[in-house]
């Protein structure tokens, strides 16, 4: 462990085991009422606190919760207060912010975390963001043995955690890794107004060209790779190992950067391939389905480059704090099927599915169980006491969330 990393005694002597940023938005809410559950039931000692700039609206967050919630504190910190956002740090062995645009209200943040040695996990998918992130605070945060983990909600969760999985299951069942997993995602689901917001941003803030990039959160020197061969699908494929249509899927973009940072750095092979689809049916109709998709995908992207497209959008779309209600959100629900092949062309499959609106309830239980996650002992986590640095959910967690969201509820199986 590095000198300066803290250990598990001194995290433990810290105020608060989870401060949770942005406890006032729509998901932030629902992160007050899981933990205020998960202190009631299974963390009876977790103490906690809601932070944000607004103290009246923590207040609302914490009341809505029930008298679980009652032990947390107020932490009052304005994302333009950078000594209000240290003291936050350091009263706190994980940080959990649920506050986007990350690129807006998350980078001091983070570095705050870095500063005071204090783990951190969030929800975002803005990966432009994480990549600077990584440039920033990669170097140091894994010299100091802190863990700063980005994309814990379904972006990137499922995609991560079920191509390492699978990367398991391979080696233990074969001896030989996985050279290629693709996944298939069938959802039903609503979008909250943060999540919007933050797609806005990206575009707005001209950094969306960025995402195009296969290898974006690769670390530096990581390899050379042919960009073409792990290009975001644009068109309809029907596949045999899932027989059925997919298409273009909406988080790819995210989530397969993510899997291919954890790649790189567990050592997946210089020639591992990962991809990503929705899966739209089979038969005719499927077909029809997937190509209507890839079609509109490609039309709502491009109207949605042009300014005054998105300045219309803002204004029908769901504003920050509001989102799908708690009935369209108790009837949603999501599966991810992924299918890994060895170079010898030896198969395994996994499924990762909950019941749940994805984007938020599922969200809220993946962040909340990662930053638990991250109290527990440090050796059993991947790398052990002492590893850090910007990472992913598998390469960051990997067993630890694999086993916390089993607990949950949630079904992360590979098949026999």
């Amino acid at each position: 462990m590095s000198e300066t990393a803290p250990s598990r005694p001194q995290m433990r002597r810290r105020k608060f085991d989870i401060v949770l940023y942005g406890a006032s938005g729509f998901v932030g809410r629902q992160t007050v009422a899981y933990l205020a559950a998960q202190a009631r039931k299974h963390a009876p000692g977790l103490r906690w606190a809601l932070a944000g700039r607004n103290p009246d609206k923590l207040s609302q967050s914490r009341k809505a919760a029930g008298r679980a919630a009652a032990q947390a504190e107020i932490v009052v910190a304005p994302v333009d207060d950078a000594a209000a956002l240290a003291g936050l740090a350091r009263s706190a062995a994980v940080v959990l912010s649920t506050a986007g645009p990350f690129a807006l209200s998350g980078s001091a943040l983070v570095q705050a975390c870095v500063d005071n040695g204090t783990h951190y996990v969030d929800i975002t998918g803005e990966t432009p963001w994480v990549r600077q992130m990584i440039d920033r605070h990669h170097a140091r945060a894994a010299q100091e043995g802190t863990r700063i983990i980005p994309c814990c909600g379904f972006d990137s969760v499922p995609s991560d955690l079920g191509a390492w999985m699978l990367m398991q299951a391979m080696q233990q069942r074969h001896g030989v890794p996985c050279v290629d997993i693709k996944a298939a995602f069938t959802m039903r689901g609503g979008v909250n107004g943060g999540t919007l917001a933050s797609a806005m941003n990206l575009m707005d803030s001209g950094s969306a060209q960025a995402l195009k990039d296969p290898f974006l959160l690769d670390p530096d020197g990581a390899g050379s790779h042919d960009a073409r061969d792990h290009a975001d699908p644009v068109l309809p494929v029907f596949d045999g190992d899932f027989q059925a249509w997919l298409g273009p899927f909406v988080m790819g973009p995210v989530n397969t950067r993510v899997v291919r940072r954890s790649a790189a750095l567990l050592g997946y092979g210089g020639n591992f391939h990962y991809q990503e689809y929705q899966r739209v049916g089979g038969g005719l109709v499927g077909g029809a389905a997937a190509l209507s998709l890839s079609a509109g995908m490609r039309v709502s992207q491009a109207a949605l480059g042009l300014s005054p497209v998105r300045r219309l959008a803002t204004r029908l779309m769901p504003g920050p704090g509001q989102g799908p209600s708690r009935e369209r959100m108790d009837q949603g629900w999501f599966r991810c099927d992924l299918v890994g092949r060895s170079a010898s062309g030896q198969t395994v499959r996994a499924r990762i599915e909950d019941e749940g609106d994805p984007g938020n309830r599922a969200t809220t239980k993946m962040v909340c169980e990662a930053a638990l996650a991250l109290l527990g002992p440090a050796e059993d986590l991947p790398g052990g006491a002492g590893h850090g640095g910007v990472l992913t959910p598998a390469s960051g967690l990997g067993a630890v969330l694999v086993q916390r969201l089993r607990g949950a509820g949630m079904r992360l199986q590979v098949e026999p």
